[in-house]
């Protein structure tokens, strides 16, 4: 060996030695560092026309392992997803209070039972009376209350979602910007771990906020894709933007970082931002329409129970609900039996009009029955009926009956029925509670006018079930008359949703889509420009589509006020069609009324698909249970869920850290290798000094 290539060994050895020995200096002074990654030397042999001549330093670099970040940065996402859903669910269901006190809210059910039971016992005790009607107050008064709070929590959502957004895009463009730097440094085969340590706490950070996928560049630095490819920050940082509406899902849209394309929807699966879409446009909704159909199936069966009740005195008007339908369809689709009886102020049956809705026919005072022909007819029959003892009217979609001479209006609901309520009550003649809003139980059939004017538009999205649209649809009402109709221009596979689904009325007239698999898209309304008649409801209106009717439901309800006004109007009592000519049906001491509306509770009803519950038949108080449970139940999973993902990603930074994070043992072991290295090499340069010094001497 020359003494060239000694040196030439020793020098590069010594070199090395020192660039090693920066290298564990600042690991040792990092070794707290949060977010530092352990550096080595990148060396290898240095070769001289196929001898060895030292060492050559190919720089620094930082010891990751490409599987255990990926799998960090997946558990990240999915537990701060988690920890998200499970915060609100938490507040969500706080706010029905502690299911062990009084204050519960479910409670308030069996208060209203009891409340009526009281004034059975004593018909006549105005106190009874006003705690009854005390009681049906609370209860819708905390139902607006908690649903007024739920719609809260999805505005507080929008606001923390514009703020991870904007988050998320100083994120993406710290992570391009870095990517010059790391560039930069790399080509030269300067150190870049400083700024690739940044930016790997900026792709932590992001991961958080949402799922993406991470791919080293050959020139250093990053690329970050959303979970289907989409670039968003490498050679450039793409924009995101959150989409939304108060009626449509939403969902995150990135334009590219050259602003030229069109803005591209991506899929996100995980991470903060998808917790906030599921709680806004699934959770906190399917909890508010549950919300909804919990409360209008009770306050169905206490209006049940009232409207075939009486107060006594009978009062002179039962003016009914706006049903949101024309004449022509209201009366339709009527079945059983049903009495109108005008009274005076005794009780006693001045005018008795039976109404067989089967048969078709009225018959005054047990008198033979006479056809009324078709149903739209009714009103008028019945107001040529009641002659000169009161009238009947039905306008504005309310049929209204009024008595005259002082007299009162009593209602006996017999067998009457269409879309599970009484003809008293379908009308809403003598509600108890009522509802700024339509029922969704129309009574429609395919056979009956639609009503809506011809060539008005309804815009519906159909989306995936995470949000991502995949098409608005105008569908436009047509001109032909029927149900049939509009629900074969609802289903068109041109121009409607028969491509995803198909709407359907159901045997109360409820209007449902079904989605087909193996989309099982979604579909909310974007704009609904429809009209039932002139100033009468839309299609979104009438049947309860889209998020915004869904979510007012709950809060729509609230006890008629001129009973709050004057108790003596609540009906407690029930006609009685069995007592002899001249004897009074009505009687002052009369509760069975108020036991009907006590018993209201066990009487089963149908109760469509709402929140986490299908659709079941049930008592209103065995559905409060099941739906109490049901609230508890999901906040519970979604707290296991977090807890779950949590450790695993406790696991996960745990075996990531044991390989990037610094070992002082390790790092001291490199430190002496280094010492010895430095101490070798100096000595060599020094033989090799010698062993020239003495061959200068011997020439």
């Amino acid at each position: 060996m020359s003494l060239s290539v000694a040196m030439s060994a020793a020098s590069t050895g010594l070199q090395a030695a020192q660039a090693g020995l920066r290298t564990v200096s600042d690991n040792i002074a990092n070794v707290n560092t949060p977010g530092y990654v352990r550096k080595t030397l990148d060396q290898q042999p240095l070769a001289v026309n196929g001898m060895g001549a030292g060492v050559t330093v190919n720089g620094v670099k930082r010891v990751t392992d490409q599987y255990l970040q990926l799998a960090s940065l997946t558990a990240s996402s999915e537990a701060s997803r988690w920890n998200m859903v499970s915060q609100y669910l938490d507040n969500a269901q706080s706010l029905f209070g502690d299911p062990a006190s009084d204050s519960f809210y479910f409670s308030r059910l069996d208060t209203i039972w009891s409340g009526f039971a009281a004034a059975a016992d004593d018909p006549s005790s105005s106190l009874a009376r006003t705690q009854a009607i005390f009681n049906v107050e609370d209860f819708v008064d905390e139902t607006s209350r908690i649903n007024g709070q739920i719609n809260d929590l999805g505005r507080n959502l929008d606001t923390q979602m514009t703020a991870d957004i904007s988050r998320a895009n100083d994120l993406l463009d710290q992570i391009n910007r870095l990517n010059v730097d790391i560039s930069r440094a790399t080509l030269v085969r300067a150190d870049a771990s400083g700024s690739q340590n940044i930016q790997s706490g900026l792709v932590d950070e992001l991961s958080k906020l949402l799922n993406v996928r991470i791919a080293e560049r050959p020139q250093g630095g990053v690329t970050v894709r959303s979970a289907e490819g989409i670039m968003l920050a490498g050679d450039g940082a793409a924009k995101l933007a959150y989409n939304r509406t108060d009626s449509t899902k939403g969902y995150i849209s990135a334009t590219p970082a050259d602003g030229l394309g069109m803005a591209q929807p991506i899929q996100i699966t995980a991470g903060e931002i998808r917790g906030l879409l599921d709680l806004r446009d699934t959770e906190l909704p399917k909890l508010s329409d549950q919300l909804g159909e919990f409360v209008t199936r009770a306050a169905e069966q206490i209006n049940a129970a009232h409207n075939d009740s009486v107060a006594f005195p009978a009062p002179a008007t039962l003016t009914g609900k706006d049903t949101g339908q024309a004449l022509a369809t209201a009366f339709n689709n009527f079945g059983g039996q049903s009495t109108v009886a005008i009274v005076n102020a005794s009780g006693v049956i001045q005018r008795r009009v039976a109404i067989d809705f089967t048969a078709g026919t009225m018959s005054i005072d047990g008198g033979v029955a006479a056809s009324y022909g078709a149903a739209s007819n009714i009103p008028a029959s019945l107001n040529a009926a009641l002659g000169a003892f009161g009238t009947a009217s039905f306008a504005n979609g309310a049929l209204s009956i009024t008595a005259a001479g002082g007299n009162g209006v009593a209602m006996d609901e017999g067998t009457s029925s269409k879309a599970g309520k009484g003809f008293s009550h379908f009308f809403g003649l003598n509600d108890l509670i009522k509802s700024s809003g339509y029922s969704y139980d129309t009574g429609l059939t395919t056979g009956d006018a639609h009503g809506f004017v011809a060539g008005d538009q309804i815009t519906l999205r159909l989306a995936l079930p995470d949000g991502k649209p995949i098409n608005d649809v105008s569908v436009s009402v047509p001109a032909t008359p029927n149900m049939s109709d509009l629900l074969a221009s609802l289903n068109s596979t041109t121009t409607g949703v028969g491509l995803y689904g198909q709407f359907a009325l159901d045997a109360n007239g409820a209007l449902k889509f079904t989605a087909s698999a193996p989309t099982n898209a979604t579909v909310s309304v974007v704009t609904d420009n429809t009209q039932r008649g002139v100033g009468g409801p839309s299609i979104s209106e009438l049947f309860g589509l889209g998020v915004i009717q869904r979510s007012a439901r709950a809060g729509s309800y609230s006890v008629d006020p001129t009973i709050v006004a004057s108790p003596t109007k609540l009906a407690l009592g029930q006609l009685d069609l069995g007592v002899g000519a001249g004897q009074p049906s009505l009687r002052a001491g009369d509760g069975r009324g108020a036991m009907a509306i006590s018993n209201a509770g066990e009487v089963a009803t149908g109760f469509s698909a709402a929140g986490s519950l299908g659709a079941v038949t049930m008592t209103v108080s065995r559905y409060a249970a099941e739906f109490g449970g049901s609230i508890g139940r999901n906040a519970a999973a979604a707290e296991t869920r977090k807890s779950s993902a949590e450790a695993v990603e406790t696991e996960a930074i745990t075996r990531r850290q044991s390989v990037e994070g610094v070992n002082l043992d390790e790092e001291l072991v490199r430190l002496t290798t280094y010492q010895q290295a430095f101490s070798a090499s100096a000595r060599m340069i020094q033989a090799a000094k010698d062993m020239f010094d003495v061959l200068s001497s011997m020439l």
